[in-house]
């Protein structure tokens, strides 16, 4: 039976499950799918701690973040925590801009989240989401923008159950893929 789900800052312990999921094949960004999950591994074989470190940037001093034409965009505060239920579920993230809560163009929304295909239909990914809510808020941020591809149904669902509110279709950044996108404001009270 799996333990309770909770949001756990990536650490050593954790860093096996997480580079056996990337291993089979899952990616922690849905925009950039296989070419993310090669670019973890590859970061993680390079240096495993700096690349846990790298995960909990709050001051966004680390490196240019590279889109998926190779593009370099200005890196935004941020951190990433697993999702983990006695094994590694998957991932979501929460990024924003000091003293606004509008994103740069080339930034899809405040947050982004992927559960591993074996862990999916458990409410994960709604239950991390409500989880990282507070932390947001706590950051001063009034609400949260999240984007998905318009046919992900389980992601559109995942975002209404936590109160997103679908505000517009959006085209995404030329450097990210292009293509229409769905984007959901969660109202933070």
């Amino acid at each position: 039976m799996p333990e309770p789900l909770r949001l756990v800052m990536p650490a050593p312990i954790y860093l096996p499950a997480y580079r056996a999921a990337l291993e089979a094949g899952w990616s922690p960004d849905t925009v950039m799918g296989n070419l993310a999950t090669q670019r973890e591994l590859d970061r993680i074989d390079r240096g495993a701690i700096a690349f846990l470190l790298s995960l909990d940037d709050p001051k966004a001093k680390g490196p240019p973040v590279l889109m998926k034409d190779g593009t370099p965009r200005p890196r935004l505060p941020g951190y990433r925590r697993w999702m983990w239920d006695g094994e590694f579920c998957g991932s979501i993230s929460l990024r924003w801009q000091e003293g606004t809560a509008a994103m740069p163009d080339y930034c899809p929304g405040h947050i982004g989240f992927s559960v591993v295909p074996w862990k999916r239909g458990h409410g994960y990914a709604a239950q991390a989401l409500g989880a990282l809510l507070p932390e947001a808020r706590g950051r001063g941020l009034p609400h949260v923008d999240l984007t998905t591809n318009i046919d992900n149904d389980a992601a559109r669902r995942t975002i209404e159950r936590c109160g997103g509110i679908l505000v517009d279709h959006v085209e995404k950044d030329a450097s990210d893929g292009g293509g229409r996108a769905a984007r959901y404001r969660i109202i933070l009270g």
